[in-house]
């Protein structure tokens, strides 16, 4: 029997984790604390007696770390996971990873114990006021009525859980709230006044309306005009921007932007965060140094666009993002969320649909296409003739001179790179972006963390067909939660990798007490230059002091020994052969630190001096 009829709060418990679990629920994290105990109770005894696949509960101490170990696991399935706590700063805990997963949409359901009304305002022990406690974060937020064993209030209860599912899901994917006031007996002691707990009841009645839900209730499918195609087509100086984006098929998402740019004869320019630059074979106009070329003035004036295509969120490129600024080009952004994405206030239209409609609707012969005012674009019978990738390259709008430009430039430029690459023997840190391109196993999830190794896998990583699944926390672009968010990828999972340099790393090492709850492989590559280097990259490292001790902050902390604390494998790597032997193949167990000690003083220099060269 999967509700626990031993007094109200359990059977509250019961009633929501089984909820869940039909719903779908694989994964529950879980922070020890008083508060929270019917959820917890709930969730443990689940396991054992629930009626669908067990949800796997994990323990975890630090609240922050479990936030992100949760948004880790929900980023890489794109499902929800639970999170609970007890009541008071606990919760506060969670905060960084709840912006995190609202701007970057991953869904979590947050659940928070709390202090009964009566508690409030009077005192009471570990009690603050968490109404709202995310602010405006998370797609819906609620607090629950107290628990009561009348047939009403559970089915208050079970459509409520219902409702909070789907919210992490639809229309967006981000966190939910729910905000659940506990009174005594927290403990699953069996009440002595049995009057007034309900008798079992027919579970599947109860529960028969509830199964997974992978679609939103109303799902629609919007059609774009064919003029919106054909001004497309007409234009002669066009580019296509694969941005930020995570998807669940990173080959489909490839083909389609593939597609688009083969039909409308305009090159990619890739994001190093992208999947387009892993599936390198699908793409012939794919663009990889776009960050280095636009440093030569002459050619970036000489390659502004008239229209972009911009998929998923803009590149971290300030060069990219200061040109498009500059250029003033129409731009069209396409990806299904609500938020605006265009930080640069431009002419941009937002067309809020999925990108696999950019091979299923937009893959047309516009020449066969009835121009007759009866064919409507919104009509079922639209054509949507697919054309052959010979077809598309004759009627490509783009203009042959432009495009042959930028991939004169990319081949250029890039030769430049790998040559650059390949002969620097010194562990310079950039080198360590470019190696992961070329080295990891096929179809390896990588976690790149913020600050400067985003920025080294957007110069400096090379396009290849390893299929390789990039993972970044690029919503709020914070250090915040690093490792936990990397094991929580990694959890359950191929055997991972994370690039991280040390600061991003010491700021989550909470992470490291994962690992007796970590089933899978995580190989960190660490950057060790001691400080923050992305602050090299700025105005103020020319001020010093104050810049050295309030802004890079080196903290001189010896990783082999704090790996030896969380009894976690260290080594020290002294050269590229020796790093490249350990990426592949990887463990399938554990966690490993791999170190490189690097110059971070000599490592800006380098960059100051090359980046602009290339091209």
């Amino acid at each position: 029997m999967p509700i626990d009829f031993r007094n109200t709060n359990t059977i509250w418990g019961s009633i929501l984790v089984e909820t869940l679990n039909r719903l779908g629920l694989t994964t529950a994290v879980i922070c020890p604390g008083s508060r929270s105990t019917p959820l917890t109770v709930a969730f443990a005894r689940s396991a054992q007696v629930n009626s669908g696949k067990p949800i796997e509960v994990i323990p975890v101490l630090d609240e922050r770390s479990a936030a992100f170990f949760a948004l880790g696991m929900a980023r890489q399935s794109a499902t929800p996971v639970v999170l609970v706590c007890t009541s008071g700063t606990a919760a506060a805990n969670f905060y960084p990873a709840v912006i995190e997963a609202k701007e970057s949409r991953v869904p979590l359901l947050v659940l928070t114990a709390d202090r009964p009304p009566e508690l409030h305002n009077c005192h009471s022990g570990q009690t603050i006021d968490q109404i709202r406690l995310y602010s405006n974060y998370p797609n819906w937020q609620v607090s629950l009525a107290v628990p009561s064993a009348e047939i009403g209030m559970l089915r208050y209860l079970r459509q409520t859980v219902v409702h909070a599912w789907e919210k992490t899901l639809f229309p967006v994917p981000g966190p939910v709230h729910l905000n659940l006031p506990f009174r005594e007996p927290l403990a699953p002691i069996p009440q002595l006044d049995t009057d007034f707990l309900p008798s079992p009841f027919e579970l599947e009645d109860f529960f028969t309306a509830i199964s997974p839900l992978s679609h939103p209730p109303i799902s629609p499918s919007p059609h774009l005009p064919i003029s919106l195609y054909q001004k497309w087509q007409q234009g002669k100086q066009g580019i296509i921007i694969a941005g930020l984006a995570q998807p669940q098929n990173p080959k489909s998402y490839c083909e389609a932007i593939s597609q688009l740019c083969q039909t409308l004869g305009w090159p990619v320019l890739a994001e190093g965060l992208s999947p387009v630059r892993n599936y390198a074979q699908l793409n012939p106009y794919l663009i990889s140094t776009y960050d280095l070329i636009l440093r030569n003035q002459q050619l970036a004036q000489q390659l502004k666009p008239a229209m972009v295509i911009q998929i998923g969120e803009l590149p971290t490129s300030k060069q990219l993002r200061a040109w498009l600024n500059d250029s003033q080009s129409q731009r069209w952004v396409i990806d299904t969320s609500d938020h605006n994405l265009d930080p640069l206030h431009g002419q941009t239209t937002h067309l809020r649909i999925d990108w696999s409609l950019v091979s299923s609707q937009w893959s047309f012969d516009p020449h066969q296409a009835h121009q007759k005012t009866k064919d409507s674009p919104l009509s079922p019978s639209f054509p949507t003739k697919i054309i052959s990738q010979k077809q598309n390259s004759k009627r490509g709008g783009g203009h042959p001179t432009y495009l042959q430009q930028w991939c004169q430039a990319e081949a250029k430029v890039r030769a430049a790179v790998d040559q650059k690459m390949s002969s620097i023997n010194h562990l310079f840190e950039g080198k360590a972006a470019w190696l992961l391109s070329q080295s990891l196993p096929p179809k390896t999830p990588l976690f790149i963390a913020n600050s400067m190794p985003v920025r080294d896998i957007e110069f400096f990583w090379s396009p290849g067909n390893l299929g390789i699944r990039p993972f970044f926390n690029r919503g709020t672009n914070g250090i915040d939660g690093t490792l936990s968010t990397a094991l929580g990828i990694a959890h359950q999972n191929q055997s991972s990798v994370m690039l991280t340099g040390d600061l991003a790393l010491l700021h989550d090492t909470n992470g490291f007490l994962l690992q007796n709850k970590f089933i899978g492989h995580l190989t960190i590559v660490l950057i060790n230059n001691n400080g923050g280097g992305i602050f090299e990259m700025l105005p103020i490292s020319q001020f010093d002091p104050p810049f050295e001790e309030f802004f890079a902050t080196p903290q001189a902390i010896n990783f082999a020994q704090l790996c030896v604390t969380y009894g976690v494998e260290h080594q020290l790597i002294k050269s590229w052969e020796e790093l490249k032997q350990l990426l592949n193949p990887l463990p399938t167990k554990g966690i490993r630190v791999l170190e490189l000690p690097t110059d971070r003083k000599a490592d800006a220099r380098w960059r100051k001096d090359y980046l602009g060269k290339f091209a």
